[in-house]
């Protein structure tokens, strides 16, 4: 998830990101909300407990967190049944797919300024990658509340990671019937799709601040496309995957006159400054464009994430294009 996070940054700490153009200003600093974790669902029995982090750090976890922040992981937390006292975001950004159950939740500075954090008197922390926490920000973090990191290779895997945040939270239970759930969902949209798209090859595109990127084979909704789904990947999307870690990934107007997709996935970031580089000849020139077998989606969609919320609703989408 973190690629996402640095690639938004990179092209735009405000405006045309991977959350929204249009977003609510982030809460004050001092803001805090009565939440918490909703009543587990598993079995299992809430105690204190020690648990050992992917950095090594020996962490004791409250036995019912009830302030809990893991910026950028909401996804598994609303999954399992908890509010976090505050939600991730960058300038003018935020989860918008989340926001059903995330609604009125204050928010966190995507890079978690220390006093922020002190501000909503967490009593559990939760980290994605070792690089949120490197130098002495780990120091810093953990005297505000116990801090446990998922560590990147967990983190960079969403089944893990929900997996791995259920049992820091005396969840397993719940959080393998979430996952169960959702293989059974895939597999059944799988099922449709072969039926009604065999073969057919799909791209997912961003466009943002009039830049193209496409989504990589194997990360974010090209996981869901090609793995849980089972759709045909573009030559040039299975070249660019080899060159690059990111979960997108930037592509030419040339590139994508190559693009050998049956059909495109549009996630429009530029749409309130009028889109303008679709209506470049190159792009209009593109099989799948000039056929009309595109479908756009906003950048408040969830196409952008990962997590089992966020793949639940794109598969919903992709059956809602192609499956008529």
């Amino acid at each position: 998830m973190v690629n996402v996070i640095v690639l938004t940054m990179l092209l735009a700490a405000c405006g045309n990101n991977k959350a929204s153009e249009s977003s609510p200003a982030a809460s004050s600093a001092t803001a805090s909300a009565e939440t918490s974790a909703s009543p587990s669902a598993s079995a299992e029995a809430a105690v204190e407990k020690t648990m050992t982090d992917a950095l090594g750090h020996e962490v004791k976890i409250p036995a019912n967190p009830q302030r809990i922040i893991a910026s950028y992981l909401e996804d598994h937390l609303v999954a399992l049944g908890v509010k976090p006292v505050a939600q991730w975001s960058v300038p003018n950004g935020i989860q918008y797919y989340l926001q059903t159950d995330l609604e009125g939740i204050p928010t966190l500075a995507w890079d978690m300024p220390f006093e922020a954090v002190t501000s909503f008197e967490p009593d559990l922390i939760i980290m994605g990658s070792a690089s949120s926490v490197e130098g002495d920000k780990y120091t810093q973090y953990s005297q505000i509340a116990p801090t446990y990191t998922i560590g990147d290779k967990l983190n960079g895997d969403w089944r893990q990671s929900l997996l791995k945040i259920g049992e820091i939270l005396n969840k397993s239970d719940l959080a393998e019937k979430v996952l169960a759930d959702y293989e059974a969902k895939a597999n059944e949209a799988k099922n449709k799709l072969q039926q009604v798209a065999p073969d057919q090859s799909v791209a997912a595109i961003w466009l943002v601040q009039k830049q193209f990127f496409v989504v990589s084979e194997n990360l974010s909704s090209g996981s869901v496309l090609y793995k849980d789904l089972g759709l045909k990947v573009p030559s040039v999307v299975t070249e660019l995957s080899k060159t690059s870690e990111s979960n997108w990934l930037p592509i030419s107007l040339e590139q994508l006159a190559q693009l050998d997709a049956d059909q495109l996935f549009l996630i429009n970031s530029d749409a309130a400054t009028g889109s303008e580089t679709l209506k470049d000849p190159v792009w209009q020139g593109i099989p799948a464009v000039k056929n009309g077998r595109i479908y756009e989606y906003p950048n408040t969609s969830s196409w952008l994430y990962t997590g089992s919320i966020a793949n639940a609703q794109i598969i919903d989408d992709v059956l809602e294009s192609l499956v008529k």
